[in-house]
């Protein structure tokens, strides 16, 4: 019987566990006599209550048999017995078990009837005064109405959680709301899937040519291509796109459009003869970091570089340290602007360079902060300069609104206290991120950039980096001298030779950057797993999970991400009695497996050595603790801050013994294999292989084809997107070419 869909009918006996922020439950079920424990994201029900459910068995190795519920329907109970029970179990504020049992004795089997239709008459029971009369009604209101919105949404397969996002959206209304305009599941604070409403839509009878649907399809379109890294899509390619998804004519289009531009749901810039649209949060994010720029450009003092010189050499005897010319002009500048940007690639000095420009603004006694946009991105600029480093997420602290969304707590109205913020790993850093930081800088702070022009853009939308060196509206200093100790590492030699378009030396045998000619996907795979479980670990001690990282272009593919991980964990943590186990959509997790986060979640707690935090962010790389099926939940271990998932949150994390390069940005590991044999040509490109070779501190491992490395080397391919953020910097028009509209449906 287990994996086989059943269906299933009972009384609710013990509710074990609950999670009331997405309602997955653990509950003793009395179904005919037979007591069932049953798990899922069930909702808020409670003891009493007769429940209509459909899954299947599973067997936990620990807890046994489990019914594992996946559609839930809710029967508020008829008979005394039960209403009695359920009132007594808390359901209702202000009624505990006393109270229960004097409302049933009088009105029976009619009671939940009466508390929602004639709540009035409750006054006749001795202990309820008008007030709490009151109260009770407005409770018993509320619980029906999200009772009746997850249970309608239930049937076309929505979950509970959406179910209570609609609910504390939009109140009491809720349902009614929905039944006129579904579309409404895809506003944000709800966020379902725009595929996932069609059904639903579909079966209210809401046309294809419908306001609603039509809006909420440019909307996706716009929505899906921020995913794609584009902050905005031309007008010519976005119609296109909508009509073809939709199938609407071109009319009913533009006529939808208009009204969206009218009510400030969409906006437009014009570039040339070219429109571009946006959503408003992308709109709003490139609009003010122009204008933040701008403000910040004119607010430079352009003091003469020569006034620092002094200051310069004094740091330099101090610190018996030698600058190049231009690290003296990157200090100089940083001194004397309001902003500047700091590029270099691996070994041309980037931290000598900052240190000594936050030790001269300390000494001026100015507060300088450091933020960067990972994790493991701040954690590595703070063990290089020796100066505390936090996340851009943690600087800006973030708080929820009424509404339970994210926002972050310092803004324009709540400021940092610093004078000097230094924002290291820029090309990581997406529009929203920058201007959540910018609105949280007072007017007089000056911002130093420090990044890798040459890497890869950030994984969230935006070409920010790019877009504010190619304005040539703010100072930047490019450092290009490889320092004598950087010279002696073949992966910093063969870094600058490659992002120049030169071969790397392959030949090597005796450096820290070695090749392994490759060239059937078995033969890599096999390779790359004997140098990680075995050939590494005994030859120079290096941990297969802590150490060694295996950096792959592609997700997918036999050489992607996910089967290389599935491969590795099956080497590395295999299944084995005792080790605790739970499935996801794409991979089994395992206690003790390496794992990281595939998403921004703000809310979700953790726990550091006695402090309480909250936020885990895309990118966090974490190691599973522990796995407890009978609460339904996994403690994850993200470098010391501990943070409990429910399953049904699993599908944010993936393995990450493989991870891509998109991922890899702003992090260093002891030790990088990196698999290069072929696949999807558009992943193979000169700046992929740049960026996933410089993740290497010690040693760097390329098992592949020699010549597929040519071919990256080769292929200059810049990773372009639609943005008009260097427009609005210089407010100039060109014919600049346009960059390839990924596909909506790849």
């Amino acid at each position: 019987m287990e994996g086989q869909t059943l269906h299933m009918e009972g009384t609710v006996e013990n509710v074990l566990f609950r999670n009331e922020q997405n309602g997955y439950m653990v509950l003793d079920l009395n179904a005919g006599g037979e007591l069932i424990t049953v798990v899922g994201e069930i909702g808020d029900v409670d003891e009493g209550e007769q429940l209509i459910l459909e899954g299947s068995y599973v067997t936990h190795p620990r807890f046994g048999t489990q019914f594992q519920a996946q559609y839930c329907e809710r029967k508020l109970p008829a008979d005394a017995l039960n209403i009695q029970r359920y009132l007594a179990s808390g359901a209702i504020k202000g009624i505990g078990p006393s109270l229960a049992k004097k409302i049933v004795d009088v009105f029976g089997s009619r009671t939940l009837e009466i508390m929602e239709k004639e709540p009035t008459k409750l006054l006749e029971i001795r202990g309820i005064s008008p007030k709490k009369c009151e109260n009770i009604a407005q409770e018993v209101k509320e619980i029906f109405a999200l009772r009746g919105i997850m249970t309608f949404l239930s049937q076309y397969g929505i979950r509970s959680k959406y179910a209570m996002r609609v609910y504390q959206k939009f109140g009491s209304g809720a349902r009614e709301m929905i039944c006129a305009n579904p579309y409404l599941l895809c506003s944000a604070g709800i966020d379902l899937e725009f595929r996932r409403v069609e059904k639903l839509a579909h079966d209210l009878h809401i046309p294809g040519t419908s306001p609603n649907r039509v809006a909420a399809g440019i909307a996706f379109v716009l929505m899906h291509n921020t995913h794609n890294g584009y902050t905005c899509l031309p007008l010519d390619r976005l119609q296109p796109k909508t009509c073809e998804y939709l199938n609407v004519p071109e009319k009913v289009f533009y006529e939808i459009y208009q009204q969206e531009l009218a009510e400030g749901n969409l906006f437009e810039y014009i570039k040339g003869e070219r429109e571009f649209v946006y959503l408003p949060d992308y709109y709003h994010a490139e609009c003010y970091i122009a204008d933040r720029m701008r403000v910040l450009r004119d607010f430079s003092t352009r003091d003469e570089l020569s006034q620092y010189e002094k200051m310069i050499d004094e740091e330099q005897i101090q610190h018996r340290i030698q600058y190049e010319a231009l690290q003296r002009e990157a200090i100089a500048t940083a001194l004397s602007r309001s902003i500047m940007i700091m590029t270099g690639g691996p070994g041309t000095g980037k931290t000598t360079t900052l240190n000594a420009i936050i030790s001269l603004y300390e000494k001026q006694g100015c507060r300088v902060m450091i933020a960067a946009p990972t994790g493991r991105a701040a954690q590595r600029i703070s063990d290089l300069t020796g100066y505390e480093a936090k996340t851009i997420h943690r600087l800006l602290e973030v708080e929820f609104d009424m509404a339970g969304q994210p926002r972050f707590k310092h803004n324009e109205n709540n400021p940092l206290i610093c004078d000097v913020m230094v924002v290291d790993e820029m090309s990581m850093v997406d529009v929203l991120l920058f201007e959540g930081l910018l609105r949280a800088l007072r007017l007089g702070c000056k911002v130093i950039l420090v990044g890798d022009s040459d890497q890869l853009p950030s994984v969230g939308p935006g070409n920010l980096l790019k877009d504010l060196i190619d304005s040539k509206q703010i100072p930047v200093i490019a450092l290009k001298q490889i320092f004598r100790q950087a010279q002696e590492s073949c992966i910093i030699t063969n870094a600058h030779k490659i992002i120049h378009g030169e071969y790397p030396d392959l030949t090597q045998k005796n450096a820290d950057f070695f090749f392994f000619q490759r060239l059937q996907p078995d033969k890599v795979t096999e390779l790359v797993l004997q140098l990680t479980k075995n050939r590494l670990p005994e030859a120079y001690k290096y941990s297969p999970v802590d150490d060694i990282q295996i950096i792959s272009p592609s997700r997918k593919g036999v050489l992607g991400v996910v089967e290389l991980n599935k491969k590795l964990q099956h080497a590395l943590n295999p299944q084995k009695p005792g080790l605790q186990e739970v499935k996801s959509m794409i991979y089994t997790f395992r206690e003790g497996d390496k794992v990281m986060q595939m998403k921004n979640n703000y809310d979700i707690i953790w726990h550091k050595d006695g402090e309480e935090g909250s936020g885990i962010f895309n990118g966090d790389i974490g190691k599973i603790l522990s796995i407890n099926r009978h609460s339904g939940e996994a403690v994850v271990d993200f470098d010391t801050r501990r943070v409990t998932y429910p399953f049904e949150m699993l599908e944010q994390l993936e393995l990450a013994y493989a991870i891509t390069v998109h991922k890899s940005q702003g992090s260093e590991f002891e030790v990088v294999i990196l698999p290069l044999l072929g696949g999807f040509d558009k992943l193979y490109y000169r700046n992929l292989l740049y960026t996933a070779v410089t993740r290497a501190k010690k040693l760097l491992i390329v098992v592949g084809s020699q010549k597929k490395v040519q071919e990256m080397v080769d292929n200059n391919r810049r990773t372009n997107r639609y943005t008009c953020l260097r427009h609005m910097l210089t407010k100039d028009d060109d014919n600049e070419s346009d960059a390839e509209l990924l596909s909506l449906f790849s």
